[in-house]
């Protein structure tokens, strides 16, 4: 989300006074703190409850839900969302619908117009028309749970933050909430994890500055060999993907593709002071290298006999975590109310998102494939040239309303391929595509533009840049999450699944985002299963922005959900998903090439075969202690190379660390401290600063890693120049240099004393409130936001604290929860939450799993019905209103 301070910088001296009351007399300010508290014992009359419903609490205020009904089930769901994260949910369908501005005012125009001209919420309207008469009636229950908690609370009584809003903006009220609201929730998540767009965006901007050539260099292939994929086995064989066939081979969609010959992959270019920049603030980074770890382990290989399944999906840091711990039961178990499920579910979405039933447990982490094209056009007015014709644009008009403002008045224009996202006020990126994406495209076929007008074409269509030489284009975005698809559906029949083929069935309604599906059940099985909406494109590999105006580059289609990569029980007896590879080179359907580079993937392989090697049995333990390894793979390349050369002046205390290191980036490390330091060095001086002084941000990750060791043995290659000095013109140079700066800055930071410097003084985690928590007021911010809190781990580790050097060394993205799931014993499962289950400033349960997650603790995860009531300490009952 944009910058809110524009708006909350004149609550300065009134957030003055509130720290100063606070301080004094402090009463008002505590009630007004604990005012938005839920109720979480006694009974409460609600109208619209069909029976009673019991919701009984932990002393981490996890819930879990006991309704007679689907209906009365739902609607307590909602019920208890509303009560502990409201204001989260508010501003979630505020982003969606675009209609920040509505709360904080005329700074969010921009971030809306962006979200408008995507049609989020547009979309989610037209996809309720397409879910099942059950779907509708969960989100209609739940809705009217959540309607329920609203219908006699205001302002402070939903949550602290409106307390704070109201001081600005107090006309606002929320408004009902409607089924669309949660449906809508599933765009942002796509958009967070929506593939490969950040990657087109970042070879346009960098071929500009250095050519097709020198970019290609930076994107080596999968290395397969090295890292192995999820699926290793199996072909499709008359349209379905058999596990037992052997692979195939020859012409194909893939083979096709692959016959142009290009690479590559990128993490994100971002402009930071761009609208797509502040929705990463709110929703997270994406990119290949930002994912999830999944894996679970067979029977035959662990000490219960049956499968333990471990996963920690990887998002950005924020308070409250994403997830909210809760468990719905049907106290009777019928084909009416099939509920027996438990696990992480997010405000706003009804059921579980991931977690188990008495039969099956699942995971989630990212497949990443490349669902969305950034669109080249040329326009002439409101037209765009199709096949040598000029076609009417698609336009609409929207209203945008602004708290304290006059209404905005926007206008969007859209092609067959999707909105129009270049040319819109304080967004860059897409500009930069239109003028730096090579046409044609390279691993595209060519096709002319000869259109006679186009010296005339206004400037956001074609027109020559005399700095560049090149045409600049308008930018569509074609996406599979913009076109409806009935994507809800899936979580009513995963929260419902009892078999693998079940499991499954859901997974053929899961469009959008895909998800990596991890399977296991209490019979023994465990399997895998790749799904979601992934398109056959005509004529390129959509590695790179492509020309919209020829008949002869699109889409064919889409993957059929049979062909798609699956296995059940392999038999080396695990299954490992870190957003590696999904499946090997000759799968005949092109998914990305933009994967994760598998370092992760390969780590939790070699930790899972170490354990269980000569008959040894793993341990839910075990599970845990690799959750947290936090090996870093480059140094094992690069350690013993560096220390080869000859140590700079003044790095030789320094270069000691990393004689004796064993490469694990915990908090107290010394040298992973002074290695990230040498590394950031690198890849800024690298990577970071284009030829001619164009800013490109390169996310250091593991491909970055293979782009180090291929250039290892060309020292003069143009990569290893310097280019923020020219001091460095090789290899050696550059490394000395960044030695050499890495120890001055750590100096600098941590004192003169190396064996004193620790990993997590550079590496630290703050939880920021999403929207209150950046403000630029103190005060408020202490009222909202958890920490700095020093971490271990590190993009590309098990660990996965990632971050970007160019922007220093603080985590931007974590693993958000943890799990290990056991299958022979559901209450012997674990479980913690990034931050607490509370969305309510100061309540005891906002950020008391913090400690636990950061050292890699977990807690006890009971679900059997005695475990439960014994683990409950608050009960309340919801009981229907009488008429």
């Amino acid at each position: 989300m944009r910058d809110v301070r524009p708006w909350v910088r004149v609550l300065g001296v009134v957030a003055l006074i509130i720290a100063l009351v606070a301080v004094g007399i402090g009463g008002y300010v505590v009630h007004t703190v604990r005012a938005s508290f839920p109720q979480v014992s006694g009974d409460l009359r609600l109208s619209g409850l069909a029976s009673e419903v019991e919701v009984l609490r932990n002393d981490r205020g996890i819930p879990t839900i006991y309704a007679s009904t689907l209906d009365d089930l739902f609607f307590a769901q909602g019920f208890v969302h509303a009560q502990d994260r409201f204001w989260e949910m508010d501003v979630r369908r505020h982003i969606t619908s675009g209609r920040l501005s509505e709360m904080f005012g005329e700074s969010q125009v921009p971030t809306d117009t962006f979200l408008r001209t995507l049609g989020w919420r547009r979309i989610a309207e037209q996809e309720i028309d397409l879910l099942s008469e059950r779907s509708l009636r969960i989100l209609q229950a739940y809705a009217d749970g959540v309607n329920a908690y609203l219908d006699d609370r205001r302002g402070a009584e939903l949550s602290l933050e409106y307390a704070v809003l109201a001081l600005q903006n107090s006309d606002y009220q929320p408004e009902p909430w409607e089924a669309a609201d949660s449906v809508a929730w599933l765009k942002a998540l796509a958009w967070d994890l929506r593939g490969n767009m950040d990657d087109e965006i970042y070879r346009a901007v960098m071929s500009a500055s250095m050519g097709v050539e020198a970019t290609e260099e930076l994107f080596p292939e999968y290395p397969y060999a090295d890292h192995r994929p999820i699926v290793e086995v199996g072909a499709v064989v008359d349209g379905v993907f058999d596990q037992d066939a052997s692979t195939n081979s020859g012409n194909s969609p893939r083979a096709a593709s692959r016959a142009l010959d290009f690479v590559g992959s990128q993490q994100a270019f971002a402009s930071v002071d761009s609208v797509v920049s502040s929705l990463e603030e709110l929703l997270g980074p994406s990119g290949p290298g930002i994912g999830s770890n999944s894996w679970a382990v067979a029977g035959t290989k662990t000490d219960t006999g049956l499968p333990l399944l471990a996963n920690d999906p990887h998002l950005a840091p924020s308070m409250p975590s994403l997830w909210y711990q809760s468990s719905l039961r049907c106290t009777n178990i019928d084909d009416e109310c099939n509920y027996d499920v438990t696990g992480w579910t997010m405000a706003g979405l009804p059921g579980v998102f991931i977690g188990h039933n008495a039969a099956v447990a699942w995971g989630f982490t990212n497949l990443g494939p490349d669902v969305t094209d950034l669109v080249l056009h040329q326009l002439d007015g409101d037209t765009y040239l199709y096949d040598g014709e000029l076609r009417p644009l698609d336009i609409r008009t929207e209203v945008i309303e602004v708290a304290g403002s006059d209404p905005v008045t926007i206008r969007i224009r859209s092609t067959p391929d999707g909105p129009i996202i270049s040319g819109i006020d304080e967004i860059e990126e897409y500009d930069q595509v239109g003028r730096d994406s090579p046409v044609p495209a390279p691993n595209a076929i060519d096709v002319a533009s000869d259109d006679p007008r186009s010296d005339d074409l206004e400037s956001d269509g074609q027109q020559t840049d005399d700095a560049r030489g090149v045409a600049r284009y308008a930018v569509a975005l074609r996406w599979t999450a913009l076109q409806p698809q009935p994507t809800f559906d899936a979580f009513d029949a995963l929260n419902t699944a009892q078999s693998w083929e079940d499991f499954r069935e859901a997974a053929r309604y899961l469009a959008v985002p895909a998800q990596n599906l991890l399977y296991a059940d209490t019979s023994g099985r465990i399997g895998y299963q790749a799904p979601g909406r992934i398109p056959i494109r005509r004529g390129y590999d959509g590695k790179w922005p492509v020309p919209g105006w020829s008949s002869e580059l699109g889409w064919d289609g889409y993957i059929p959900f049979e062909s798609l990569p699956s296995v059940i029980d392999p038999p080396e007896g695990w299954i490992v998903t870190a957003n590696q590879a999904v499946i090997g080179e000759e799968f005949p359907y092109f998914l990305t090439d933009d994967w994760s580079y598998g370092a992760r993937s390969q780590r939790i392989v070699d930790l899972i075969e170490s354990s269980t090697a000569g008959g040894a049995l793993m341990t839910a333990e075990r599970m845990r202690a690799i959750q947290m390894d936090s090996n870093n793979a480059l140094a094992e390349f690069l350690v013993p190379r560096l220390l080869e050369t000859p140590a700079p002046s003044g790095t030789e205390d320094a270069r000691a660390l990393l004689a004796e290191w064993d490469y694990q980036q915990t908090a107290d490390s010394a040298a992973a401290a002074y290695f990230n330091a040498i590394w950031s060095q690198m890849v800024t001086r690298m990577f970071d600063a284009a030829a001619d002084g164009e800013i490109v941000e390169s996310s250091g990750n593991d491909r970055f890693w293979l782009v180090i060791e291929r250039l290892w043995d060309d020292p003069t290659n143009v990569w290893w120049i310097d280019k923020t000095t020219p001091a460095a013109e090789d290899r050696d140079g550059l490394l000395a240099i960044a030695q050499q700066a890495a120890a001055d800055e750590l100096r600098e930071r941590l004192g003169d004393d190396p064996s004193a410097w620790r990993w997590g003084d550079l590496h630290q985690l703050t939880l920021t409130n999403a929207t209150l928590g950046s403000s630029g007021i103190a005060p408020i911010e202490m009222l909202f936001n958890r920490g700095p809190f020093n971490s271990g781990g590190s993009e590309a580790a098990v660990n996965a604290t990632g971050w970007t050097p160019a922007q220093g060394f603080e985590v931007e993205w974590v693993p958000s929860m943890r799990q290990v799931i056991d299958l022979s014993n559901f209450d012997a499962s674990t479980w913690v939450n990034l931050t607490g289950n509370s969305g309510h400033a100061y309540n005891g349960t906002y950020a008391d799993q913090i400690d636990e997650w950061l050292v890699g603790d977990q807690f006890p995860w009971a679900f059997s019905d005695d475990a439960v009531r014994e683990d409950a300490v608050n009960v309340l009952t919801l009981i229907p209103q009488e008429n």
